[in-house]
C-alpha cells in the first residue's frame, strides 16, 4: 500500500531551539537547499515496506523499513515523520536522525526505530546519489573488496537440508544457515534435539560452513543442552540461544560454550546491546538495518562492537534495499564478518524475490561465497519503481503474518 503526503515548505517553521527562537525547516533558509519534499511508503509483497523520499532537486533515495508482521504499525509512524521533516534539508542526516529519535519523548522500540531506518537508509541513498559517490565512501571509505555472504535453507521446520545445502553450494555460497528446531516446549524430549545434530552433520559433508538459528525458540532449559550436543560438530555459529533481555542467562550459557554466540536482530539501539557487550557474553552482534536505526546506528552499534572485539554480522532476511545498505555497512566496517542474503529464502514465495524489483540484479551475484563491492553512487541499486507501485496497488490489502505456534497441550510456543 503506498501513502503520499506533500507539504508547502516554504513558510512554515519546524521545531524550536532550547528558548524561543524558531527555526527554518532542516535549519537553514535558502532556495540551494535540497529540501525533502515527498516520503512515501510502499508495502510489497512478500513482506516487505519501502520507503521513497524525493527533495526538491529531484533526486530520489530509497529506504526499507520493513517489519516483519507489523506494517501497518510502522506506516502510522511515517504519519507523524511526514508532517515533521517534509521541508527538512536532506543533507542533514543526523539532525533528521536525532530529531525523530529524541523529540517525541518516547525512545526506541521496533516501531520507531523501522520507521526510522527506512527514512536514514534513503536519505544516505539521496547523500551519495547527491555526491555521484557509494555510500561506503560517505563512511569512510572501503576495507575490503568483497562481503562474505550466507544464504538460507531448511524452512521454518528445518527439512530436507541436504539437497538445499549442495544447490546453495552450486549457487556460490560458501556458508549457509537453517533454524535449529521446530518448535519446542519449555522442557521437551532430549530426544527432540537429536534430528539438530543429524541435519548439522549432513549439511558440513557438503563442504559448507553452517550457523544455527535458535530464534528464541528454545528456552534455557534445554539451550544448554542443544549447545553441548552441537559443539562437537563446529556450528559457524548459534544464533539467538535465548531470548532477548536475558542478559545473565546468555553469561552462563557463553561459559558453557566455545560456540561463537550470535545474537542482534531484536535489539535496536546501542542502548539495547550495550548490556551483551558488557557482559561479554557474545561474539557476534546481528544488527537488522532495517529495525536498528538505518545505516547511522547500525554504523555506530558496529563501531562500538569493535571496542568489545566483537564481529559483525547484519541480519537481514528482508529486502534489496536493506541488503544494499547492510553492504555498505560491510565494506567500511573492519570487524564486519558475514552479511544474511534472502535470495531465494523460504518467505520469499511465488514471484517475489531478492532480485524481484531490481534493474541491475547483476550487482548482487555470489562468487565463491561474497559480493563484490557495490560502486553505483548512493546504495548502489537500480530499483523499478513502475513495478513497486504497482505491486503495492495490487496487494494494498495484503499484511503478512508470521506462524503462530503452540504445542500439543495447546500452549503457546516461540516462533
Amino acid at each position: 500500500m503506498a501513502t503520499l503526503l506533500t507539504h508547502d515548505t516554504t513558510a512554515k517553521s519546524s521545531h524550536q531551539g532550547p528558548t524561543t527562537t524558531v527555526y527554518e525547516k532542516g535549519l537553514q533558509v535558502g532556495s540551494n537547499i535540497n529540501r525533502i519534499t515527498k516520503i512515501e511508503t510502499f508495502r510489497v509483497r512478500p513482506r516487505w515496506l519501502f520507503v521513497r523520499v524525493e527533495t526538491s532537486k529531484g533526486i530520489v533515495g530509497w529506504g526499507e523499513a520493513t517489519l516483519e508482521g507489523h506494517s501497518e504499525a510502522v506506516e502510522g509512524a511515517f504519519a507523524d515523520f511526514r508532517e515533521r521533516f517534509i521541508g527538512w534539508d536532506a543533507a542533514n542526516i543526523e539532525d533528521i536522525y536525532q530529531s525523530a529519535y529524541r523529540h517525541r519523548f518516547y525512545r526506541g522500540g521496533e516501531v520507531l526505530m523501522s520507521a526510522l531506518s527506512g527514512l536514514d537508509i534513503a536519505l544516505w541513498d539521496i547523500k551519495g546519489k547527491t555526491l555521484g559517490v557509494p555510500v561506503w565512501e560517505l563512511l569512510g571509505g572501503k576495507v575490503r573488496e568483497r562481503a562474505n555472504v550466507y544464504g538460507w535453507i531448511g524452512g521454518d521446520r528445518p527439512s530436507d537440508v541436504l539437497e538445499q545445502a549442495k544447490a546453495r553450494k552450486e549457487q556460490g555460497f560458501t556458508a549457509v544457515k537453517m533454524n535449529a528446531v521446530e518448535s519446542l516446549g519449555w522442557l521437551d524430549s532430549p530426544h527432540a534435539l537429536e534430528a539438530t545434530v543429524e541435519r548439522l552433520k549432513d549439511v558440513k559433508s557438503v563442504g559448507i560452513d553452517v550457523g544455527l538459528d535458535f530464534h528464541g525458540r528454545v528456552h534455557k532449559t534445554l539451550a544448554k543442552q542443544l549447545a553441548a550436543a552441537l559443539e562437537p560438530h563446529k556450528p559457524l555459529f548459534i544464533e539467538e540461544p535465548l531470548l532477548p533481555g536475558q542478559v545473565p542467562e546468555m553469561e552462563k550459557l557463553y561459559r558453557k560454550t566455545n560456540i561463537p554466540i550470535a545474537l542482534g536482530e531484536r535489539l535496536f539501539t546501542r542502548q539495547d546491546v550495550r548490556p551483551y557487550f558488557e557482559a561479554g557474553c557474545i561474539d557476534i552482534i546481528q544488527p537488522d538495518i532495517s529495525h536498528a536505526g538505518g545505516i547511522s546506528e547500525t554504523r555506530r552499534i558496529a563501531n562500538m562492537a569493535e571496542t568489545y572485539d566483537i564481529g559483525v554480522a547484519p541480519h537481514c532476511p528482508l529486502g534489496p534495499i536493506a541488503f544494499a545498505a547492510s553492504l555498505q555497512i560491510a565494506y567500511s566496517t573492519p570487524n564486519f564478518l558475514i552479511c544474511e542474503m534472502s535470495w531465494k529464502m523460504h518467505y520469499n514465495a511465488g514471484d517475489f524475490d531478492l532480485f524481484t524489483f531490481l534493474k541491475n540484479p547483476e550487482v548482487f551475484e555470489v562468487k565463491n561465497g561474497a559480493v563484490e563491492i557495490l560502486t553505483g553512487p548512493g546504495l548502489g541499486i537500480e530499483l523499478d519503481e513502475e513495478l513497486i507501485r504497482k505491486n503495492a496497488e495490487e496487494n494494498k490489502d495484503f499484511s503478512w503474518r508470521n506462524p503462530t505456534w503452540r504445542g500439543p497441550d495447546g500452549g503457546i510456543r516461540e516462533w
